[in-house]
């Protein structure tokens, strides 16, 4: 069984029923999620040794945090217990013409206290085949910043391959802070993940030709970039997801890759879904391409499962994927009729 570590912080989320408005009522269901905890759950579902690495409060929100990530599968063993509280964020629902919303409560929690050292990094990483990390995590501050490169440079000497996802978050740092930080970690990893505005933001090229707001995209638009960034930054694998963003109840979702190794472009499946919660779809399809290429499917195919995957993920609400692998490859295989299996 293929063993995959992942690193970053995992934060209490806080929702209003349904589509109601932060506070229109009185309730806010709790659950958890974060870009890294969000790929090791998936990766869990999908059959991988999947484990864990992070930094929560001795209290009762770090238990429960570690307690869900258990219930899916991971292993949290490589959790370390300290600092004063755990992370929240506040996720509105949107719909129709209303955008969903987010706001974070995370300043000063535990994983903001991490800096290089805190984690026995070759230890951890032993017989892993895989290292995974996004860009949430260095942007919580300089120390967590060395400290994620630190692990990076880890995995690297441990044999294992290292994905980055760069998931920029303008909440968290402006662009000039993110580049300085991003494109020497992009630089040391095999495969890179990201949107749009992900490679502007944090490495500085444009997609020419994509307007995400046009309501379509064309796929042929990102080979450039996608060209260019693996070959400035050595990468050998480049994936950039495109949501086509009709409204917030209904995107069009697809993905292409760049396999430098064998200088070929691919395109990914296209999928019309119908919005149930869309945070953690990147992440969702960040773990498919992992899945993919750490158990050696093709590229292509390890596409087409990453695409599948994040669809049914957005089809299920809260940050967690909790499909299996075979689910995503009877949708990948072409079977999205949604009829009811009996």
């Amino acid at each position: 069984m293929k063993r995959v570590v992942t690193f970053g912080e995992i934060m209490l989320r806080l929702s209003p029923p349904g589509f109601e408005r932060l506070f229109q009522s009185p309730l806010l269901s709790a659950t958890f999620g974060g870009g890294e905890a969000n790929v090791a759950v998936s990766l869990a579902h999908f059959g991988l040794d999947s484990r864990y690495v992070s930094r929560v409060p001795a209290n009762a929100a770090g238990d429960a945090a570690v307690s869900a990530l258990r219930a899916e599968g991971v292993n949290v063993d490589r959790v370390l217990r300290g600092g004063e509280r755990l992370g929240i964020y506040f996720a509105e629902t949107g719909a129709s013409q209303r955008a969903g919303n987010v706001i974070y409560d995370r300043a000063g929690s535990a994983v903001a206290g991490v800096k290089a050292g805190t984690f026995d990094w070759p230890r951890i990483l032993e017989g892993a085949a895989w290292f995974h990390v996004t860009g949430i995590t260095p942007a919580l501050g300089p120390a967590v910043a060395e400290a994620t490169m630190e692990a990076v440079e880890a995995a690297r000497a441990a044999g294992a391959r290292v994905s980055l996802d760069l998931n920029y978050r303008r909440k968290l740092w402006t662009e000039s802070e993110a580049q300085a930080v991003m494109r020497p970690l992009a630089a040391r990893a095999h495969v890179l993940v990201a949107n749009e505005e992900d490679l502007q933001s944090c490495l500085g090229y444009e997609v020419r030709g994509a307007d995400v707001t046009a309501g379509g995209l064309d796929p042929a638009a990102y080979r450039e970039a996608a060209v260019r960034v693996a070959r400035d930054l050595g990468l050998e694998v480049v994936a950039i997801t495109l949501r086509e963003s009709r409204s917030a109840s209904s995107n069009g979702w697809s993905a292409v890759l760049w396999d430098a190794d064998a200088a070929s472009f691919h395109e990914g499946p296209r999928y019309d879904v119908t919005l149930v919660d869309r945070i953690g779809g990147g992440d969702s399809f960040a773990a498919g391409l992992i899945f993919g290429l750490v158990t050696g499917r093709p590229p292509e195919e390890a596409l087409r499962f990453a695409v599948a995957a994040s669809a049914l993920k957005q089809t299920i609400p809260g940050d967690f994927n909790r499909v299996s692998a075979s689910e995503v490859d009877r949708l990948a295989a072409g079977d999205a009729s949604g009829r009811v299996r009996r």
